[in-house]
C-alpha cells in the first residue's frame, strides 16, 4: 500500500456549527447537472451504479437505488463528528445521457487528487483497540448497519493541504445497508424508517461491557465495548443539534414525516449512550 499517516477520525472541532445539509464538501462539491455524460456502468455491489461527467467536467459514481437514501444521511452523520468519509450529494430527479431520467440519486465524488487503494479490514487495521475505531462500531449499530463486510471500506490516499503530507483515510464507502432493521437473511431491511424507529438498540449492560441488540453480519465484532467507548461517541453525537440531525435526512430527500420519525430515533438512541452507567 502507498506510504501516508493512517486517519480514521480527526476532531470536527465545534461539532454544532456544521452544515449537515451540504455535508462533506460544502456547497462547492455538487454536481453540475447541466449535463450528465454517462461514461461506464460500475459493476459489484447491490445497487445499479454508473460513473459520469458533469458539466464541469468532474467525475462522479451515481447510484440508482433505494439505498441511496440511506446512505447520503448515513455519511453525513459520520462524517459531522469527525469520520473520514466518502463525498455523496443526493439529486431527488436527475436525467443522465442515453440512460433517462431518474429519482433520488446518489452522486459520489470521485477527485482526481483522491487515488482508491484496496479494501481495509475490520479485524486487521491500524485503529483496532482505539476508542475511535470502537466508536466506529458503536455507529454501525446505531445506523442498523447490518451489511458489516470488508468489501464496503476503502482506503483513500489524499494529500492533506494543511500540511503537505499525504494521508490514509480510512473510510467506509458503502453505507447503504442503514436507517432499517437488522435480521435475518429474509428479514432485514435497508432504508425503512418506520423499521428503524422501531428496532431496539441496546438490550443491557453487563458489567463494563454493552449488549446491542445487533443481528447483522459479523455479530462478534461488537462483543468488546466498553461503557467508556460508547459514551465517547454518545458525548460526540449529542453535539448535533435537532436542526443539524433533520437537515442530514433532509439533505437525503426524505419527506417531512419521515425526517421527523428517523429524527426522532436517532436522538432517542443518542440518549441511550448518553445515559449509559458510570464504571
Amino acid at each position: 500500500m502507498a506510504s501516508g499517516t493512517p486517519v480514521l477520525w480527526r476532531d470536527p472541532g465545534d461539532i454544532s456549527s456544521r452544515d449537515l445539509f451540504a455535508g462533506p464538501g460544502g456547497e462547492a462539491m455538487k454536481p453540475d447537472l447541466s449535463r450528465l455524460t454517462f461514461i461506464k456502468e460500475e459493476t459489484g455491489g447491490y445497487s445499479k451504479k454508473y460513473r459520469v461527467r458533469d458539466g464541469q467536467g468532474r467525475v462522479w459514481v451515481a447510484k440508482l437505488s433505494k439505498e441511496a437514501q440511506s446512505e447520503t444521511a448515513a455519511n453525513r452523520i459520520l462524517w459531522a463528528i469527525g469520520y473520514q468519509t466518502e463525498i455523496p450529494q443526493l439529486v431527488p430527479s436527475v436525467t443522465i445521457d442515453g440512460k433517462g431520467t431518474f429519482e433520488n440519486v446518489k452522486f459520489e465524488a470521485r477527485p482526481e487528487n483522491i487515488k482508491r487503494l484496496d479494501l481495509w479490514k475490520w479485524s486487521d487495521n491500524p485503529f483496532v483497540g482505539t476508542k475511535e475505531f470502537q466508536g466506529l462500531k458503536v455507529l454501525m449499530v446505531l445506523l442498523e448497519n447490518w451489511d458489516i463486510k470488508d468489501d464496503n471500506n476503502k482506503v483513500l490516499l489524499v494529500r492533506n493541504e494543511q500540511t503537505g503530507r499525504s494521508e490514509l483515510q480510512y473510510i467506509i464507502s458503502d453505507l447503504g445497508a442503514t436507517f432499517g432493521k437488522t435480521g435475518g437473511v429474509l428479514s432485514r431491511t435497508r432504508n425503512k424508517p418506520e423499521d428503524y424507529a422501531e428496532a431496539k438498540f441496546i438490550n443491557e449492560v453487563k458489567g463494563n461491557r454493552i449488549d446491542f441488540r445487533f443481528s447483522g453480519k459479523r455479530q462478534g465484532l461488537f462483543d468488546d465495548i466498553t461503557i467508556g467507548q460508547a459514551r465517547w461517541l454518545g458525548d460526540l453525537l449529542a453535539q448535533l443539534t435537532e436542526q443539524q440531525i433533520q437537515d442530514a435526512f433532509r439533505a437525503a430527500n426524505y419527506t417531512p414525516q419521515q425526517v421527523k420519525m428517523l429524527s426522532d430515533a436517532l436522538k432517542a438512541r443518542i440518549t441511550e449512550l448518553e445515559t449509559l452507567p458510570q464504571r
